[in-house]
Formats: C-alpha cells, structure tokens, sequence
C-alpha cells in the first residue's frame, strides 16, 4: 500500500463514475481507493452511514456487480463500514420484525427506547457482541475481502460498541487483514496511546493536529489569549468550556441513557463523571476481570465518587451491563459536548478547533512531533495520515491560513481591532432592524478568521449555510432543537454586508493576501510532510488543487475532475515553472512518485536529522531526506549524511525531498 484517496459516494458519484477516475488516480500516484460506506443504506440516503441491509452493495451505487468491476480497474478498495449501528424504519427488515429487533439492536427493556447513534434518533445502535448479529452484518464484507474485491477496512466509531477489542479481534480472525479505526486519542497527560489492537492504525486525526500544531508559533499564545478575552469578554479557558459542554450533553442530550444508567446501579455522580472522563472511554472488560492501568488513571483523572469509581474498576459488584453501558455513553457525551459544541463556543484559535484536537495545545515541538513519527514507525507503521476528511472543521488550506495568524499576532491584533470599529455601523443597522439579535462579539470573531481562512468564499450561500450551522452547534443563542431563526439571520446578513463593506475591504484584502500566501507555506509543508512520514498518506477528494473547504456539507461539494486531469497532464508533459494554482498537485504528485519508486524506503525506518531551530528534517532509510521549514524565515538546512543527492521537488523553493 502507497496511498489512499478518500471518496464520498452518492448520486453524484457511482461505482462507475469512481472507474472513470481511476486512471487519474493512478497517475497522480494512488494506490488505493478508500471509499465511504457502500452496503445498502435507506432510500435517498446521500452519505450510506445510515445502512438498512448490510448483505447487500448499494443499488444507488450500482450494486456488487459495479463494485466487482471498479475493483479491477487497477487500484485496491479499502471500504468504510459501519458496524456500530443501522438505519431505522420499514427497509430495515431485522428493524421491523419485532423478535429480530430485540435480538439485533441495544433496546432498553424499562423505556423500549434506539441505544442511538449519538443523539440520532433513526440510527439505532446494533449488538455486535452477539455472534449472529456480526456474522449476518459481515459476511458480504468478508466475502468481498476474501474474493480480493476489497483490501481493507476502515471501521466507524468503534467505540460505540460493547467491546471493541473483541470486535476487532474477531473481525481479523475472520479474515480483514487490514483495518483501521476511527478512534480520536485524547490529548489528557499522560496523551492517550492507541490500544494494542489487531489494527493498522487509526483514521489518522492525531497525525493532522500534530501536523498543524507544529506550524503554530507557541509563543503567540498568551497574545491570542488576551486577544480574545479583549475582544469577546471570554477568560475561561478550553477545559472549562468544553467541561460545561459536556454537562450540558449529559443532563439533556443523553439525558435517556444516563436514566438508564442510573436504573442499574444507584451510584452518586454519574452525569457528572461521564463529562469529566479525560478520555473518549474506557476499556475495562467485567466479562473478564481486565482492567488495564491506562483505564485506571483515566477514571482517578476524572475526580469522580469513589463508588462509582470502585465499580467501573470492578472492584465492587454491579451489574455488567452497567460498566459496559457506562463505557458505551461516555464516547458521544464527549464527541457532542466537545467537537459538536465546545469548538464552536471557544474560538480563540480555530485552527486548533479540529476533529482530534485540543484548542488548549496551542503548537506543537518539533522534537514532539519527531517522537510522534518514530513511535507511529514502530507500532502502527500504516497509520492513516490526513490533513482533510468528510469529518473535518475545516479544510486543511483553511486551517494553514488560519494557524499562519500566530506569526503575525500583533498585526492580527490590530487588524481586528480595526475591523470591528469598521463593522460597528453594520451591528447596529442589524440590531435596529431585528431588535437583540446578533451577532455577539465571539460569534464576530468566528466570522473574522472564517474569512481570512476561506477567501474568497463564493457563492455567499456557502457563509450562510456555514454561519447557520456554526451558530446551532454553539447552542448560545441557537440550537439545532431550538432554532432562533431571526438571530441566525441578522448573523447571515451581517456577514453579507462586511464582504460588501468598501471601508472594511480595503482594510482586509491586502492583509488577506498576505495570509493565503503565508497560508500555502504552511499548507505545502504539511502536505510534503503527510506523504513522506511513516504512515499511510490519505488525500481527501479533490484536495489536490487548492480546496478552501469548511465543514460539511460544505467539504461534500461536487468536484471539477476535468481541471484535476488536465492540470495532472501538465504537469507530467511540461517541466517548466509551475503556476500558483498548481504548486499543491505538483508536490503531491513527486511525492507519491517517490513513494512509488523507493517502496523499500518508505516501509523502512525515520531517524530525525539535526536542523536549524523551526526546520523539520529526517531520513527515510538512507536514501531519501526531507526538509521542511515550519516557521516563517528559518534556513530550510539540516546535517544530512554525505553523498550525491538530488532533489525532486525543483520548482517549490524552501521545501526539500532529497533521494540518493
């Protein structure tokens, strides 16, 4: 396996539309499609995580016989599956047959209430552990595995089950060879390490915020700390936010299964507790007494009741079925309360708001981000390595651009300083028009850096639907339940009208530019980083070319495969200059060529070079060096072995992919 590129099937993209691609791919450098979920979901389902048949290919997609042929088309398929939960409703036979739904999904006996999928009522939650239940919902994918259709795959939200070591266990038994989890590794002290699993690694997130955090200046923090605090009136930090979040979550959201919780065992403070857990969850097995020391130090970290505690490391009686339950809630308290909400309140830095992060890890060391590389060499060497997803905040352009502002703190400072006594005029037009309503300063602030990060950003529908979405996430003064419509609108029209303010874009175009210059530095060196680390580089659909995504839908728009190809032909046809708007397809199209020619090297070791302070450089084996400068103005150098090497990357200046 060199490489992966990520595809999210639907109407719009078939199996046989993803055929028509693959000589494309192959001559970008891919190895493998890795293709969203792709058994048979509910009816006009646009994404297929809301799977009614797991026997079955998708019709929409064009069914197994479309898939059988994409699979010899000359890349390999890793497949996203779903084993966690299934779509509801009358296409859901094993749903709508009463015996078969108490055996099959997690249905409470006292309430008759869809264990769900998060805090989605239509996807209820399945019963893996029960060995029918996993032989009927896996045998097509084991088929396909074993017919050499599929080579991988990547399994969704596995902790949601009841014990995912076991899930995996038996899914490598039955023979997935590869596989990997999409499972967020908390940043608590010491940082979690991913469990000693039958897997090839992880989806890849701690691999993208190490990535940006090394391109942040730490040094900035305390300014973007007192930026915030001066412009919104927020001193609280992260913890204390995404704390209150996480309450919040568990007393309304997921009030249902703390309910249930408590119905099994009286204990003090398990609301409480389930917020408070440094980690997404726990791995503690009542059905053999396991109880590993990480699990122990997460629940003494948590601060909660001892009796509670007693219980969940088995050292007092209860039930099974409560520790096991307690393990299955902690995880979607933790992901609504902290990536679905939190990050949408505290905005200090939103490069740092992403999907496996911390926003309190203001940067990342380079000697930090060495060990991270040299202990994923040694474990998980085919580790999924992303800087985008379907899953992500934001685009990884828009997070360079955005995390590109810690260089320039004092400026940044003063340019919003200046832009909200420019926009005053704005407010209250909104505020006059619609009565109290926003946009509030914090809500002012995400509308700032989402513009620096995503200009231009056209159509404007985009911001609005970006706006709308942000606003309900953060639950301050909306709310997906509790729509406050009229303050999302003067939100969206603020916004329409400081794109349009002439005072206000005189002041913030230049500036603007100089960002999404210092912007695609950052972003380039990430990416030449992504495809040459150890790991298993992933490129999300269409980010080849410069992709200024925010969060779905918006990263789920159609993409202009014609450009791609024709740019792509360019490239391998001209060795002249590259143009701007080419430079991303280019390093990613050398990389992966050198990826391809030197296979040995890349499966081999890293060792980490001396270089100037703010340089990342290392080997691969011994035959290929790279060097990349992570802060603005240092020496792209390092003390590499002696020999003749050349350098591939000719046409990106302060960038170095060296091979001897």
């Amino acid at each position: 396996m060199r490489a992966t590129y990520r595809l999210q099937l639907g109407p719009g993209l078939t199996f046989a539309d993803v055929r028509e691609l693959v000589p494309y791919l192959r001559d970008l450098g891919i190895s493998h499609l890795y293709l969203s979920p792709s058994l048979q979901a509910r009816s006009g389902s646009t994404h297929g995580y809301d799977v009614v048949d797991p026997t079955r290919i998708s019709r929409e997609l064009g069914g197994e016989a479309a898939l059988r042929e994409l699979a010899g088309a000359g890349l390999g398929i890793i497949l996203d599956i779903v084993p966690n939960h299934m779509g509801t409703g009358d296409e859901n036979r094993w749903w709508s047959d009463p015996e078969l739904r108490a055996r099959w999904f997690d249905v409470d006996e006292h309430t008759g209430a869809y264990r769900r999928f998060f805090d989605i009522d239509d996807l209820a939650a399945i019963r893996q552990e029960d060995p029918e239940v996993f032989e009927t919902t896996h045998a097509k994918v084991l088929e396909l595995l074993r017919d050499g259709v599929l080579d991988g795959l990547r399994v969704d939200h596995p902790d949601g089950l009841a014990d995912p070591a076991g899930y995996l266990r038996r899914l490598r038994e039955a023979g997935a060879e590869h596989v990997w989890v999409e499972k967020i590794l908390s940043h608590s002290r010491p940082p979690e390490s991913l469990r000693d699993w039958p897997v090839d690694g992880t989806v890849g997130y701690e691999f993208l915020n190490d990535v940006q955090g090394v391109f942040v200046d730490a040094d900035a923090e305390d300014a973007f700390t007192a930026l915030y605090a001066e412009v919104t009136g927020e001193t609280r930090t992260f913890e204390d936010v995404a704390l209150e979040a996480q309450l919040e979550q568990a007393e309304t959201t997921f009030a249902r299964e703390v309910d249930r919780l408590r119905r099994l065992q009286h204990l003090p403070g398990i609301a409480e507790a389930l917020a408070r857990l440094p980690v997404y969850r726990t791995y503690v097995e009542p059905w053999s007494g396991r109880v590993t020391d990480g699990d122990r130090e997460a629940i003494a970290a948590s601060g909660m009741h001892d009796a509670l505690a007693r219980v969940l490391r088995l050292e007092d009686d209860a039930p099974q079925e409560f520790v096991t339950r307690f393990q299955q809630t902690s995880p979607p308290i933790t992901a609504k309360g902290v990536e679905d909400t939190a990050f949408y309140r505290y905005n200090r830095l939103l490069a740092l708001n992403e999907v496996g992060g911390d926003p309190a890890r203001f940067g990342v060391s380079i000697e930090d981000f060495h060990a991270a590389n040299a202990e994923r060499a040694r474990r998980f060497p085919r580790n999924l390595l992303v800087t985008q997803t379907h899953d992500t905040k934001r685009g990884g352009d828009v997070r360079a651009r955005i995390g590109a502002l810690t260089w320039m703190a004092d400026e940044w400072r003063e340019r919003v300083l200046r832009w909200r006594e420019l926009n005053a005029p704005l407010r209250e037009t909104v505020a006059g028009r619609e009565g109290r309503v926003g946009p509030d300063p914090n809500e002012e602030y995400l509308l700032y850096q989402t513009l620096v990060g995503a200009w231009p950003i056209e159509p404007l529908e985009r911001l609005d639907a970006y706006l709308e979405k942000a606003l309900r996430e953060a639950k301050v003064n909306t709310s997906w339940v509790g729509q406050n419509e009229a303050w999302e609108r003067a939100v969206q029209r603020f916004a329409r009208a400081v794109v349009a303010h002439e005072p206000f874009l005189a002041d913030f175009l230049p500036f603007a530019e100089r960002v999404a210059v210092a912007g695609e530095a950052s972003a380039l060196g990430q990416l030449l980083l992504k495809y040459t680390v150890p790991g298993l580089p992933d490129t999300y659909q269409g980010d080849e070319l410069l992709a200024l995504n925010l969060v779905d839908p918006d990263n789920r728009r159609p993409v202009d495969w014609s450009a791609r190809r024709a740019a792509l032909d360019a490239l391998r046809d001209d060795a002249g200059p590259i143009d701007a708007e080419h430079r991303k397809l280019y390093l990613i199209h050398t990389a992966l060529t050198v990826r391809a020619q030197r296979e040995a090297t890349f499966a081999g070791g890293y060792t980490a070079l001396d270089a100037p302070d703010g340089v990342v450089a290392y080997l691969r084996g011994d035959d290929v060096a790279v060097i990349v400068p992570v802060r603005p103005g240092a020496q792209p150098v390092a003390d590499i072995p002696g020999g003749e090497w050349e350098e591939r990357l000719e046409h990106l200046s302060g960038l170095s992919l060296l091979v001897r």
